[in-house]
């Protein structure tokens, strides 16, 4: 984990890893200072405070929630009285997709060499990533602290001078979707609308959406983009990751056309130029996204978390790469 400025009142700390749960957090240093994504665990959170520390003269008084992942709001509880801001559908999302306690459950099974070889047997993409989750996390004391300013569209702070716009683009990745805009200073906080140099992955939201999402980012011609997670880019990580979701739609398309399943499919699917993205196997959540849009399904239905973990392990050994997530 590492600091680093990006404009004359913005920072980021960034999880270099760059795999599941490796989320990115943002500073504002101005009006009493305003955090963006508090990480995905309490030790993360800690660490990403003390090197915040080393420029701001206190505690922020506002933090930003992204959207409603785990990995973005788990450390909301160590920012005592500040006020916490994000979209109105955010609060009800977190009860639903970020309660700690089923991670926690994950971590306890594949810590335990009986319970992890039971999950493997039956589960082998589950049990990997708890494994690879279990080297970095510990998800135990977490509470769920659900933020209390909420808006619809849009939301814009006056931190001494210094206007920072709050834009909802959701659903793309997740419902929730915000992108934080910091104009005078050419800065955006994109949350996981944008992911860099790791293949995305979107649980709530269609191609046409994100793809309208992308627009806007480049639209908006931010001289610096700080992605949810990878490393700080310019406009053309925008871009680049909008041909991968092009690359990948059309690709899938050929595939339904002719009948074969999703993961069927998604093991057929080059990487092309994106194989060396961290996780490129995730390359099958986008593939069945493609093929929900096709069959007309809601962009809200419900994924089956462990059989997506599943399929992607099954992916990664059919192409014979590393199972990473």
């Amino acid at each position: 984990m590492k600091m680093r400025q990006v404009s004359d009142n913005c920072y980021t700390v960034l999880n270099e890893k760059n795999r599941v749960c490796d989320a990115n957090s943002g500073l504002i240093n101005r009006g009493g200072g305003v955090v963006i994504d508090t990480q995905s665990d309490l030790p993360h959170a800690r660490q990403m405070i003390e090197l915040f520390s080393k420029v701001w003269p206190a505690m922020p008084r506002r933090v930003i929630n992204t959207h409603e992942d785990g990995d973005h709001v788990w450390g909301n509880q160590l920012f005592e009285g500040a006020e916490i801001i994000a979209h109105r559908s955010v609060p009800e999302r977190m009860r639903h997709v970020a309660d700690p306690e089923e991670s926690r459950k994950l971590l306890a099974g594949v810590r335990n060499e009986q319970t992890r070889a039971a999950i493997s047997a039956v589960n082998p993409g589950l049990a990997a990533a708890g494994q690879q989750l279990s080297e970095d996390y510990n998800f135990e004391g977490i509470e769920l602290v659900l933020p209390t300013t909420l808006f619809d569209a849009r939301y814009v702070l006056d931190l001494n001078g210094v206007e920072v716009h709050l834009i909802y683009v959701g659903p793309c990745h997740q419902v929730g979707d915000t992108i934080i805009h910091v104009p005078n200073e050419r800065v955006i906080f994109a949350g996981d609308v944008l992911f860099r140099q790791c293949t995305p992955m979107g649980w709530t939201g269609s191609y046409e959406k994100w793809f309208q999402c992308l627009d806007l980012l480049i639209k908006l011609a931010p001289e610096t983009v700080v992605p949810g997670h990878g490393p700080v880019c310019g406009v053309e990580g925008v871009i680049e990751m909008k041909a991968y979701l092009q690359y990948v739609l059309e690709e899938s398309r050929k595939y339904f056309d002719n009948g074969l399943p999703a993961l069927e499919a998604a093991k057929k699917i080059e990487f092309g130029p994106y194989g060396d993205w961290r996780a490129p196997a995730r390359l099958f959540m986008n593939v069945e996204r493609a093929y929900r849009e096709f069959r007309s399904e809601p962009p809200d239905a419900p994924w089956d978390t462990t059989a997506t973990f599943d399929a992607i392990y099954e992916v990664a050994k059919a192409k014979g790469i590393t199972v990473e997530f």
